[in-house]
């Protein structure tokens, strides 16, 4: 049995969603609330650079927003971990794939710089990022 697939989201609510969870916790709660929707939904910024609110969020340093989005069930991923300080997923990850510490998030930015985003919840993270003196 095949189940249908809901219709695609209008492109500007994703574009506001994202823009929100760079910074107005408020607001993206209210636009999740009202089209759920959108906590996986990503823009295009132009030239490949997608990105979700948790992305928005994660190089932002925005951790009460990241937090809240991730319990609504957004797809974490490494760069979030490490904003949020989170020392064993990036291990574990940063084990099994050694050269994904090189990889780019959102608008070209560099792993390490999410976990300076993360402050002093972070700062193990940083310390092994560091570490590698790459």
């Amino acid at each position: 049995m095949t189940q249908e697939r809901p219709p695609a989201l209008r492109s500007e609510p994703v574009r506001e969603f994202v823009g929100v969870a760079h910074g107005d916790f408020e607001r993206t709660k209210t636009l999740l609330e009202a089209t759920p929707a959108l906590l996986n939904a990503a823009w295009d910024w132009g030239g490949g650079d997608f990105e979700n609110g948790l992305q928005a969020a994660a190089h932002m340093g925005h951790r009460e927003i990241a937090l809240y989005l991730i319990g609504k069930g957004a797809r974490i991923d490494l760069f979030a971990a490490a904003m949020l300080g989170k020392l064993e997923v990036v291990k574990s990850i940063l084990t099994a794939f050694p050269e994904a510490r090189h990889s780019l998030g959102a608008h070209g930015i560099p792993l390490i710089i999410h976990a300076e985003k993360g402050g002093e919840n972070a700062k193990a993270v940083l310390e092994y990022l560091q570490s590698f003196g790459d």
